[in-house]
C-alpha cells in the first residue's frame, strides 16, 4: 500500500495504491478531475475502485461526478453529509462571522454538481472490499459528516481536522457542532497514530505533532454564539 499526496488548487486529495487497484479520497474542487487523472496515468494504473468523501465540502467533493463518470468508480460518503452531496450546496458555520458570511457568498461558484451517492458508510465500516484495510472513522464537528480513513490501524487521513499549511494546526474556522468537534479531537489524538495527512497542506505529520496541536490549540478555539451543540 502507497498513499500518493496530490496537491489540488484548494485541498489535498490521496490515491492509494494497491495491488488491487486505487482508492482515491477526496477529489477537488470542480474540473481538478484531469490532474486526478492524470496523476493515475502517471503511475500506470486505470483501476479506481473507489471515490471517497472526507466531508461534502466544494473544495474536497467537486470533481467526484466527473470521475465517476468516466472511471465508473462509485462515490461513498458518510450518511449525514449524503443529502448535501445530493443537492450539491452547503451552508459554513463558524466563529468568525465575516469569514463565514464571504465564503458562503463564494461557494455557489465552486459548487459541485449534484451526486447521489452510491455508498453511504458509518463510524466502524472497513473499505476491504475494495482492496484496502481501511476503517471508516466518524469525526463530525467540521460538518455532521465528517470523517476519517483509518489505515492499518496506524496511518490516517484527516481531512479537514488538521492543516499543515505553515504551522500544524486544527480547523477552527469553521464548525457545525462545537462540542462534537472537540470529541472528534479528542477521539483522533488518542488513537496514538503514527502518520496523519492532511486535508489541507503538503506535509504528512507525524501522530504526535498532529496530538501536540490538538492539545495546545482545542481551547483556544472559542465557539460563537448560536453554533450548534447537540
Amino acid at each position: 500500500m502507497v498513499v500518493h499526496s496530490l496537491s489540488l488548487f484548494m485541498s489535498q486529495a490521496y490515491l492509494i495504491e494497491t495491488p488491487d487497484g486505487l482508492v482515491l479520497v477526496d477529489c477537488g474542487i470542480r474540473g481538478e478531475h484531469t490532474a486526478i487523472l492524470r496523476a493515475m496515468k502517471r503511475l500506470g494504473r486505470d483501476d479506481l475502485k473507489l471515490i471517497l468523501i472526507t466531508h461534502a465540502h466544494p473544495d474536497h467533493c467537486g470533481s467526484a461526478a466527473a470521475l465517476k463518470r468516466l472511471t465508473g468508480a462509485p462515490v461513498a460518503v458518510h450518511h449525514l453529509d449524503a443529502e448535501v452531496l445530493a443537492l450539491g450546496r452547503c451552508q459554513l458555520r463558524g466563529p468568525n462571522r465575516l469569514k463565514v458570511y464571504f465564503t458562503n457568498m463564494a461557494i455557489p461558484l465552486i459548487s459541485p454538481p449534484a451526486l447521489q451517492a452510491d455508498i453511504v458508510v458509518n463510524d466502524g465500516d472497513t473499505i476491504e472490499q475494495f482492496g484496502l484495510p481501511g476503517t471508516i472513522l466518524h469525526t463530525p464537528g467540521h460538518t455532521p459528516g465528517s470523517c476519517c480513513l483509518l489505515l492499518d490501524r496506524k496511518i490516517a487521513i484527516v481531512g479537514d481536522l488538521i492543516s499543515t499549511k505553515g504551522t500544524v494546526h486544527i480547523q477552527r474556522a469553521f464548525i457545525d457542532d462545537w462540542q462534537q468537534l472537540t470529541n472528534s479531537y479528542i477521539r483522533l489524538r488518542d488513537l496514538n497514530l503514527e502518520t496523519v495527512y492532511p486535508g489541507h497542506g503538503t506535509r504528512a505529520v507525524s501522530g504526535g505533532e498532529m496530538a501536540r496541536a490538538i492539545d495546545n490549540q482545542l481551547y483556544l478555539v472559542k465557539p460563537r454564539r448560536g453554533d450548534r451543540e447537540r
